[in-house]
């Protein structure tokens, strides 16, 4: 089948102006969207530039929007986006541009590492692995999915309009040590998370679980969170 893909263009290097190309290319109905750039790229134009690694939905990196909605490309099968149409892929949106589908993600990964992402524990080191219940590890399972895609963070309309606003993506990181029974950070993050650009800036749109390739239930987490900070203090 033939599928036309609509893509979004930018280069600074040549013109500050953004236009759109289409590109039509020959495809099975279960390759993904993808393999249909891979396509763009290798047989039509070599300068397309955008971001993939591993193909699978394991490293996150290729997350655009399809047909306006965040997706993985490695995930996206032709045949789920309506290929009689032109497909439009466009970058993912409240980050800068750098080139074509390739945004700066240093903005997002800033508000990751500020909810402290790692242990944090007290005392001497231990001399065996720090042991969990079952019940207390299916605590906070869910957000130990995330692969920092970043697809929740860019798909919040609050984070497109305020470019201090942490984002879904900080506060499922957040989440995923809060309520880690071994860690000892929790008030710390929850003292961050109260700021004025914190968690209390989400709108429960639920634009955030929608868009999450893992299905981890975000705008759940983020309740979780505002309840954390309510009851805890």
């Amino acid at each position: 089948m033939d599928v036309t893909l609509k893509i979004r263009r930018y280069n600074p290097e040549v013109s500050e102006d953004v236009r759109w190309e289409e590109h039509t290319v020959s495809m099975q109905p279960t390759d993904k969207v993808l393999d249909a750039l891979h396509k763009v790229k290798w047989e039509i134009d070599g300068s397309l530039t955008f971001r993939r690694s591993c193909a699978h939905g394991v490293c996150g990196s290729d997350a655009m929007r399809i047909n306006g909605r965040n997706r993985l490309a490695c995930k996206t099968l032709v045949k789920d986006v309506n290929p009689d149409q032109p497909v439009s892929i466009e970058p993912i949106k409240g980050l800068p541009v750098l080139k074509d589908l390739v945004v700066d993600m240093e903005p997002f990964f800033d508000a990751y590492r500020s909810m402290l992402p790692f242990l944090v524990t007290t005392g001497n080191e231990p001399t065996r692995e720090r042991l969990q219940s079952q019940q207390d590890r299916d605590r906070f399972d869910d957000t130990t999915k995330c692969i920092l895609c970043a697809a929740c963070t860019t798909s919040c309309p609050v984070y497109w309009t305020d470019g201090q606003y942490f984002g879904p993506q900080a506060i499922v990181g957040a989440h995923r040590f809060i309520f880690d029974s071994r860690d000892e950070g929790t008030d710390q993050r929850l003292e961050i998370l109260n700021d004025k650009e914190g968690v209390w800036r989400c709108r429960t749109t639920f634009n955030c679980t929608e868009a999450c390739p893992r299905g981890i239930e975000v705008t759940k987490a983020i309740q979780e969170v505002k309840r954390a900070l309510i009851f805890r203090r």
